[in-house]
């Protein structure tokens, strides 16, 4: 039998961690300091699974040091925090109120405990990520070089775009590298790339921004993709069904690559094709193959097994 998790809200800022145990509330230092002391409290607890906001990189240290120690930790969106707060008619906000809050929506919600830390894919998240950034900028560069400029400002927009280009590809031979020095990684990406639609970019996107891909339910993976279609329907009104939340990155990615698959992928392309003729909106359509080219990437990696044409 499982024992039931001692719970531990945290609300953790860039200095600060703000631990909330049910009766007291613990203000330790985001410092490693900090951390021997979190390890400390933590002692006292049969089974501690700290739940935290996802607030980036300030929670990333916390969870080095609690999965050296093989202390679950689930990091959690905000906004399923707040609609708590608003549906218990709590508005006041202080570090150690949210601590609580976190605390109540852990015992409410027992939310599944993160991955377990991998150094590695951390780094592999932070490459992609970084490249996103750099396409980002490249993309408002060259957007600014098709408007005349005085001469000075057009060189330096040239060699901004350079810089920037040159930037991406070193960026993504390290992405390479990282996976190629990984047989997990090189794995996964090979299965993804067998997929029409999926190329070596989208694969490694798949990879870093969602780790959970094979090990989850094709509902689920469509959610964290961002591409789960959900309805508004109330009595005999049913009201027109729309996709939210999910990983936007993960989302970019998949919209690009279902592009290339309506053209290159059979099954998705028959299937966009269908929808089209039965008088679906192109947008409908192409989130729908979206959501059938993500859930084929699921099963890829679920059944560890190259994707195959079974259309024909």
């Amino acid at each position: 039998m499982i024992p039931y998790p001692d719970y531990v809200g945290v609300d953790v800022s860039k200095k600060r961690l703000d631990l909330c145990m049910g009766t007291c509330v613990v203000h330790l230092p985001n410092t490693p300091a900090g951390m021997v002391r979190l390890v400390r409290t933590l002692a006292g607890l049969a089974h501690p699974h700290l739940v935290c906001e996802a607030t980036g990189t300030y929670t990333r240290l916390m969870a080095r040091v609690l999965g050296q120690q093989n202390i679950p930790i689930s990091r959690i969106n905000p906004r399923r925090v707040r609609d708590l707060a608003r549906a218990d008619g709590r508005l006041a906000k202080t570090d150690a109120i949210d601590a609580a809050l976190i605390l109540r929506f852990a015992r409410l919600m027992q939310p599944e405990a993160d991955a377990p830390y991998d150094p590695r894919a951390i780094e592999m998240a932070d490459l992609v990520r970084r490249r996103r950034q750099m396409v980002d900028m490249l993309a408002m560069e060259k957007q600014r070089r098709e408007h005349p400029e005085a001469e000075r400002v057009q060189a330096g927009i040239d060699a901004h775009i350079g810089f920037l280009s040159n930037q991406i590809a070193e960026i993504d031979q390290a992405i390479a590298h990282q996976i190629s020095g990984d047989a997990t990684l090189a794995r996964r990406a090979d299965l993804l790339v067998t997929i029409p639609g999926i190329g070596k970019t989208t694969a490694a996107i798949l990879i870093a921004e969602m780790p959970e891909l094979g090990s989850i339910g094709n509902k689920q993976a469509a959610a964290l993709a961002g591409v789960a279609p959900f309805h508004r329907d109330s009595g005999a009104m049913r009201g027109q069904a729309h996709i939210a939340g999910g990983r936007l990155s993960v989302r970019c990615a998949l919209y690009m690559a279902t592009l290339s698959a309506i053209r290159a992928n059979p099954p998705v392309r028959d299937f966009y094709k269908r929808l089209r003729d039965q008088g679906k909106p192109a947008k409908l359509a192409i989130v729908a193959a979206m959501r059938k080219l993500i859930t084929t990437a699921n099963a890829v990696l679920a059944n560890d097994t190259p994707w195959q044409n079974k259309s024909t």
